[in-house]
């Protein structure tokens, strides 16, 4: 017994399957784009109106609320700070020191450095603010 099939052509094309995989791959590009992690260190900086951006090379400390010192995105503690800080001055002796303190520490922590800074010779610092929105 020999069965016949019959092969039709689909005389209309439905657009609900390619509407679902349009919908899924939207759905997962919009979730795995939240779980990109932005690179650095996490520091809620102090708002100010009258902050300025700058792109001149320059030495950044960075002071986390948790009290840890970055020296140029490099983890360093308050004793390794003066010579590693020692080291880029020789590079560049009037490169501009910013500052980016977490507005939650405390103003002496900030100060220890400034100090340090100086003892080291820098001359020129800044602190680094958020624009008011």
């Amino acid at each position: 017994m020999k069965f016949e099939t019959q092969n039709k052509l689909l005389e209309t094309f439905s657009l609900s399957s390619l509407t679902d995989i349009v919908l899924l791959l939207l759905i997962f590009f919009l979730l795995s784009s939240s779980f990109i992690i932005q690179p650095g260190i996490k520091v809620k900086l102090p708002q100010s109106d009258t902050s300025e951006t700058t792109d001149v090379k320059n030495i950044t400390i960075t002071i986390s609320k948790e009290g840890l010192v970055y020296l140029n995105d490099e983890e360093v503690t308050i004793t390794e700070l003066p010579a590693k800080w020692r080291q880029l001055m020789v590079l560049d002796p009037d490169l501009p020191v910013i500052i980016k303190a977490d507005k939650d520490v405390t103003l002496d922590r900030a100060i220890e450095v400034m100090d340090i800074g100086k003892k080291v010779g820098s001359r020129n610092f800044n602190i680094a603010t958020e624009r008011i929105k």
